[in-house]
């Protein structure tokens, strides 16, 4: 019989568990004396940055709730019929310019135009220049003869159009100002195109300046025609609604100052040139503009009882285009003036500290950065470095206060708060970026690119039946990485959330991470057929 000899297997090495090893092994090395103080020290900066959030906006909630119970709104100091009936019994109405800047506006040139030709106002004391920088020949003509059209009508319609697009919008406006027949005029009304004033827009705007020779601005409210269109744009109206009701509205109640919106305002003609003109060094020139004019001591004030229709990007590409545009704007404007604005003499050390602190570092980079840093970054980050504690009334209270008190100038969605909540977080990812590019001049600082506009009034003015299907588009242009980045790290916050630790925040970090995962492939929005 033949001797057998049996051999012991060799152990198998399992590599997976070796990596794994090594890597727990390196994460132990370094989180101790490296990621701890690190974390620490983030954490102490968020902390600060979220309590200056949260006394400013308290802050702001005490000025609009005296302000609504006293019944003290800036504007209704003013005794609007007594100057009405002075203005129509003289007939010396002031000349008025409407200017409509249009690039490329397809699908709602038709309502800006026609809206702005039917203002209330004697028609030989009234410009509408339409400042078309199109690129489309065939669109240019097909607005030209819009504008003939009103012309035939008796209205005093100016076309213009460049052979370039130096400054953008900026340079439109600037360039419609140097027109011959300007000089006559007194005041500036501005409207993007997808704006729609009522007929008596000007009546309840002129009067304001006509009687007080210090103010330079009056700034209406929007009102958005699509707002119920989707979930987006639901979530867009919850911000915006805080931003015209209480920010602009303490602006002007404290200060008479706040940030020009760019439309829907009607500007005094010589405070405009006093200011120095429309600047295109920034891609926010509306609220360049204001910042100067109320350095030199020009005021403002909100009308807020005044509202006029217009369009909100209802598609994700649209609304990210915009977010950076109006977040890296205000922070490159920001760095370019804060000398400018330190060293005016001819305003009061407040007006001084509301616009660089409240106005300029808390609303236009704490607001951005608290959002995403604190609540998407750091916090989830305590979660794997336990040595690092997180104070709850810091992590819970404070953000609650800041969301409940956002979110009150909206009751008909209050339902939709925990959406507004996880939107806005992952919008605070390209805030965030666009105002680190502000502030340090990176690459797209200066990017413009027009908020598309859908037209909607005009499809339900025509009940032209919705797109259902999803197109086939590009990979490039439905997913989002960063976003995509974002919901592992906050998946995988919550996954060690629920093994490791005996509290709920997992729930939260979910949901977050269903949140930038649902963006991320791109689930959010109108789609529009290519």
């Amino acid at each position: 019989m033949r001797n057998s000899v049996f051999l012991e297997p060799e152990p198998e090495v399992n590599l997976y568990d070796d990596t794994g090893r090594s890597l727990s092994q390196a994460w132990d090395r370094i989180r101790v004396p490296i990621i701890v103080p690190i974390l620490r020290f983030a954490l102490y900066v968020c902390i600060a940055m979220s309590v200056m959030l949260f006394i400013e906006r308290v802050y702001m909630a005490i000025v609009i709730g005296c302000v609504k119970c006293l019944g003290r709104k800036r504007y209704t100091k003013y005794n609007l019929d007594a100057i009405k009936e002075d203005l129509e019994q003289n007939r010396n109405y002031p000349m008025v310019l409407v200017q409509i800047p249009m690039f490329n506006e397809k699908e709602v040139y038709k309502l800006s135009i026609g809206a702005a030709c039917g203002l209330s106002w004697p028609s030989d004391r009234l410009i509408v220049q339409v400042l078309d920088d199109s690129t489309n020949e065939v669109l240019r003509a097909l607005v030209e003869l819009e504008c003939q059209r009103w012309i035939e009508k008796g209205v005093n319609v100016k076309y213009e159009t460049r052979n370039n697009r130096n400054g953008y919008k900026a340079g439109a406006l600037r360039d419609g100002l140097k027109k011959p027949y300007v000089e006559d005029c007194e005041f500036v009304v501005i409207f993007d195109a997808d704006f729609q004033p009522e007929e008596d827009f000007l009546w309840r705007t002129v009067p304001y300046l006509l009687e007080n020779p210090e103010l330079a601005l009056v700034q209406a409210r929007w009102k958005f025609v699509n707002a119920n269109e989707c979930l987006m744009t639901r979530l867009q109206e919850m911000s915006l609604d805080y931003h015209f009701s209480v920010e602009q509205e303490v602006g002007s109640s404290t200060c008479s100052f706040f940030g020009f919106n760019g439309t829907a305002g009607v500007w005094r003609i010589q405070a405009v040139s006093d200011a120095g003109g429309w600047k295109d060094r920034t891609t926010v020139e509306d609220m360049d503009l204001a910042v100067r004019a109320s350095l030199k001591g020009w005021k403002f004030i909100f009308v807020g009882d005044l509202s006029v229709k217009n369009e909100l990007p209802s598609t994700f590409k649209a609304y990210r285009f915009q977010q950076h545009r109006w977040s890296c704007g205000p922070a490159n404007l920001f760095r370019k003036m804060f000398k400018e604005i330190l060293l005016c003499e001819r305003v009061s050390i407040w007006k001084k500290f509301h616009v660089i602190y409240a106005f300029f570092f808390v609303r236009k980079i704490v607001a951005h950065w608290v959002t995403f840093f604190f609540y998407c970054i750091v916090i989830p980050a305590t979660i794997l470095v336990p040595e690092v504690h997180l104070p709850k009334p810091i992590a819970v209270y404070l953000p609650a206060t800041i969301t409940l008190l956002n979110a009150a100038s909206t009751p008909r969605s209050l339902h939709l708060l925990v959406f507004w909540i996880l939107f806005e977080n992952v919008m605070s990812l390209h805030r965030s970026k666009a105002a680190i590019i502000g502030l340090l001049e990176a690459s797209r600082v200066n990017e413009w690119i027009v908020t598309e506009k859908l037209g909607n009034a005009l499809k339900q003015k025509y009940s032209i039946p919705k797109v259902s299907k999803r197109p086939r588009s590009r990979i490039a242009e439905r997913i989002h990485f960063l976003e995509l980045i974002m919901g592992m790290y906050m998946l995988h916050c919550a996954f060690y959330n629920m093994i490791f630790a005996n509290d709920h925040f997992f729930i939260y970090l979910l949901l977050q991470a269903g949140a930038f995962f649902t963006i991320g492939l791109g689930y959010i929005g109108t789609i529009v057929p290519t």
